[in-house]
């Protein structure tokens, strides 16, 4: 017989991992598990040491939050392990996102997150246990189609995360399992409280988990102090018009703190790391129509690349139409939608609409923009 994750075993003679964070997400999809008769372990990486917070949002990954996936998994009555992985995340991730930053990109730390520590290293993990799935309490939609398992965008997608997991393998892709892709996130809530986990009306994580109130450059400030270098902000016929105290505080697409005065509000359009100075314009120099990525990911063959397809360029974005050119591990996006802010150092995802869903069929990372008067 072929269980509910479409492994050919009985549930109880079915072992499965599941990532838990200690929030509600990873807390329901263990105790789906539990509740079908799987044989669990419950793993809970901790990532870094706490970081004070001011904010009421919270963070993953941590002391309380540990405390809370041993909790569940002990109301569960599962078995739970804790890995210490603070130095692979502060190589791999933490000093990852300073060296973006610090090259003028604007970096996306938590796809790196499930790049390395998490659909890497737990992966291995997981194996290594002998484990038949790894489960997690992600928000996409797994679809297993001859023999191999496709990644389509949540039912809820409010809080779809397909964007986040574009890098996955497909080797890691059909191993994984996503219990709560056909849910929102009002039924976890729900179920949580009918299970009385004690996690059910813990908040949702907000920001980066390692930077305290989004707060990027106190990170970068404390592992890298003298990268806080003033340089020269130009207008976009390269005339010097005012100074910066260093371009980790600025972001494509940026408006408040360029404290320069004019007639039009100005936007960070392009940052120079090389020669330290940032570049400012009107709001139209921000529209894209190109960009080129690197390091891609391919999910989907090469027939579903040959017409147009939908991308995401941001974690909140909608999808826009695009045609693709795919070099090797390169490519070129040529952008038929309107869209603004692009920036360097984030991920585009490619998707392609079916009778399921929208199918995620890889992405890269992008490594320049172009806008119509402007090459970055």
């Amino acid at each position: 017989m072929t269980n509910s994750l479409g492994i050919k075993k009985l549930p109880k003679d079915t072992k499965v991992v599941v990532a838990m964070s200690g929030g509600v997400d990873s807390s329901v999809a263990a105790a789906l598990m539990k509740d079908q008769g799987y044989n669990i372990t419950g793993i809970t990486l901790k990532l870094y040491d706490d970081v004070k917070k001011s904010s009421g949002g919270r963070q993953c990954c941590a002391g309380q939050d540990i405390l809370d996936a041993k909790r569940v998994s002990e109301k569960l009555n599962i078995e739970h392990k804790i890995l210490f992985y603070q130095k692979k995340f502060k190589s791999e991730v933490v000093d990852s996102f300073i060296d973006s930053y610090i090259s003028g990109e604007t970096p996306i730390p938590c796809v790196q997150c499930n790049q390395t520590v998490k659909f890497r290293d737990l992966f291995k993990y997981a194996k290594d246990l002998n484990a038949d799935a790894l489960v997690t309490g992600h928000y996409v939609s797994r679809i297993q189609k001859n023999g191999h398992a496709n990644m389509y965008r949540a039912k809820d997608q409010k809080r779809d995360q397909s964007y986040f997991l574009f890098s996955t393998s497909q080797e890691q892709l059909d191993y994984l399992r996503f219990p709560l892709g056909e849910i929102d996130k009002k039924e976890t809530r729900n179920l949580a409280k009918k299970l009385k986990l004690n996690v059910a009306e813990k908040p949702d994580s907000q920001d980066i988990c390692f930077v305290p109130n989004g707060d990027y450059s106190s990170v970068i400030k404390r592992f890298r102090p003298e990268s806080f270098k003033p340089g020269k902000i130009l207008d976009i016929q390269g005339n010097e018009i005012g100074k910066h105290d260093g371009i980790i505080n600025y972001t494509i697409g940026q408006r408040k703190g360029i404290k320069i005065s004019n007639a039009n509000p100005l936007y960070v359009i392009n940052i120079d790391a090389e020669k330290n100075f940032i570049t400012v314009g009107d709001k139209e120099y921000l529209e894209i129509k190109e960009i080129e990525l690197r390091d891609l990911n391919l999910l989907g063959s090469k027939k579903e690349f040959e017409d147009l397809i939908n991308i995401k360029v941001r974690s909140t974005g909608r999808l826009l139409k695009a045609k693709l050119i795919i070099s090797k591990n390169n490519a070129k996006v040529m952008i038929m939608d309107k869209e603004t802010g692009i920036s360097p150092g984030q991920a585009c995802v490619f998707y392609s609409k079916d009778d399921i869903g929208d199918k995620v069929l890889g992405g890269g990372w992008i490594s320049k923009t172009y806008s119509k008067n402007l090459s970055t």
